[in-house]
């Protein structure tokens, strides 16, 4: 069984920054990229940034500079620190882990909230 456990969503003021984490656990083989995706409500979830067992990393184009992804490939975390947040990036952010066997799992998700 494969579990992803995100932390760090919250409240934060716009301009400010937050860090967030994602820990997987459980069998798991051949994973290709660790990735954060977000959802707002009546939107489809979309991809914020994902990175690779190699360090290649992919930001969505709104990210511009803002948000960082990170990833310890010997205890299966990754993190996103973001800065700059706007209203905008409020949503709920989930974590997703994609294998070489192309099958993919999804954390429970964590809500940022930016506030004016």
């Amino acid at each position: 069984q494969v579990q992803l456990v995100e932390s760090g969503g919250g409240l934060v003021q716009a301009g400010g920054s937050l860090r967030l984490s994602c820990a997987a656990s459980g069998k798991i083989l051949g994973i290709i990229t660790l990735g954060w995706y977000r959802q707002v409500p009546g939107k489809e979830r979309e991809l914020v940034a994902d990175i690779t067992t190699s360090g290649i990393t992919n930001y969505a184009k709104y990210v511009d500079g803002r948000f960082t992804i990170s990833r310890d490939n010997t205890k299966n975390t990754i993190s996103l620190q973001m800065n700059s947040l706007t209203a905008e990036d409020t949503a709920v952010y989930y974590c997703r882990l994609f294998t070489l066997r192309g099958t993919t799992y999804w954390g429970q998700g964590t809500q940022v909230t930016v506030f004016a």
